[in-house]
């Protein structure tokens, strides 16, 4: 008879069984904090590091790209939602030259060349392995559970919450209307959504992406990172 495989150990959180990842939180780690815009996902990524002691990261990566492709970060934002192929960037540098800086893709005026989206993705990617190198912490966002994908001990979360949870919560936040509200977290994920799918051939929807997905709208933030903490045990 072969060999019997012994089951994952696994917890109960609030009647929840919870398999038990292989994480160690006792030696340096990195979790990462997907989140669709509105579900509170930065806040719960920032309870989380302080309580594990470690450091968080989330737009303050924006800075290090900033210099690199001498862009603002709303240049690079935009850029991230660019849907044009490869082949299209390297047809808009030989038809159109330095006026493409004016397109909705960048021209380097230092180094003259055309930045892409493929060329963030690459420079986020050593931006946070260079982190996770040096230190145990938690990112929120900027593509790091794609990034961190066969990087030892990490553990990958998806924050996510219904429409109407995010709308309120993007309402209360920036004191705008509900239409208002609904056009930019569509707007968001669309252009999250097509820089995945262009430059990492994957989506921010797939759970197979994830170690753990957590929908905020029966929750506060610190229940959250209960859940979290719990799973790494």
């Amino acid at each position: 008879m072969g060999a019997t495989m012994s089951p994952l150990p696994f917890l109960y959180y609030k009647g929840v069984r919870l398999t038990i990842n292989i994480m160690n939180k006792n030696e340096r780690f990195v979790i990462t904090i997907n989140r669709e815009l509105g579900s509170g996902g930065r806040t719960v990524g920032r309870i989380l590091a302080e309580k594990l002691g470690v450091a968080y990261y989330d737009k303050a990566l924006i800075k290090p790209l900033e210099e690199k492709f001498n862009l603002t970060s709303d240049q690079i934002e935009r850029l991230k939602g660019n849907n044009r192929s490869w082949w299209e960037d390297i047809k808009r540098v030989l038809i159109l030259g330095e006026e493409a800086a004016n397109s909705s893709d960048y021209y380097d005026e230092k180094k003259k060349n055309l930045v892409t989206s493929e060329a963030v993705l690459k420079a986020e990617k050593e931006i946070l392995q260079d982190i996770a190198i040096e230190e145990s912490c938690v990112i929120a966002g900027r593509s790091a559970f794609y990034v961190m994908n066969g990087f030892p001990n990490h553990l990958n979360v998806f924050i996510q919450a219904s429409m109407e949870y995010r709308m309120k919560r993007l309402m209360d936040k920036r004191g705008i209307s509900k239409k208002e509200a609904k056009k930019i977290i569509e707007e968001v994920d669309e252009a999250r959504e097509e820089y995945l799918k262009n430059n990492a051939r994957t989506s921010r929807y797939d759970t197979r992406n994830y170690d753990l997905v957590i929908t905020m709208d029966d929750k506060t933030e610190e229940e959250a990172v209960n859940v979290i903490l719990a799973y790494i045990g």
